[in-house]
């Protein structure tokens, strides 16, 4: 008795369990069907993602690259503040020195003006630098967002498929590799 009680309860939760499900899923699958036959969405990613880096991504469901994008854009933004104060304490060093004041902190370290100037050039270039990198890394992101969004509307469907194969030789049963094209209409 105890075990048909058990069943049709299994039976009853698994059949509820299973609908619910489906409901999710179809209403997953209406809401990415809809993106994707939309033919303004790269053009929206791209949008989204000029005007707040990583929401394009966050648009399209691409959210693991936003943490690429971010790391990139706090990284260069980083070295842009780093070498801007480096530039500075040199810039500063070599004014105390043109006025004659030799307190600064590259008394012991550097003896002529020249060298203040050239380590002042130095960081100056890497900074240039990271601001280079920081719109470099502002424009991958936009042109990602835009990709990204094409490659949504690509068909992928299991109608069109490449798989490796392993398959063994009657003769000397050597296994071969391959690949299997598979186009099915």
């Amino acid at each position: 008795m105890n075990t048909k009680l058990f069943l049709i309860l299994s039976i009853f939760f698994h059949l509820n369990i299973y609908s619910q499900q489906g409901s999710e899923i179809s209403d997953i699958d209406i809401k990415r069907e809809k993106m994707i036959r939309d033919p303004l969405t790269p053009s929206k990613a791209a949008f989204y993602s000029a005007v707040i880096p990583g929401l394009g991504q966050i648009y399209t469901k691409r959210y693991w690259t936003i943490p690429l994008i971010y790391g990139g854009l706090t990284v260069s933004a980083y070295y842009f503040i780093y070498q801007t104060n480096e530039m500075n304490t040199y810039r500063n060093a070599y004014k105390q020195r043109i006025r004659g004041d030799y307190s600064d902190e590259y008394t012991r370290k550097i003896l002529f003006n020249d060298q203040l100037i050239e380590g002042m050039n130095f960081h100056k270039n890497y900074r240039d630098l990271s601001i280079l990198w920081f719109f470099g890394i502002y424009l991958l992101n936009v042109l990602d967002a835009n990709v990204g969004a094409h490659l949504l509307q690509f068909n992928v469907e299991s109608n069109l498929t490449i798989k490796p194969y392993l398959d063994q030789t009657g003769i000397n049963s050597h296994p071969i590799a391959g690949l299997n094209l598979n186009l099915k209409f």
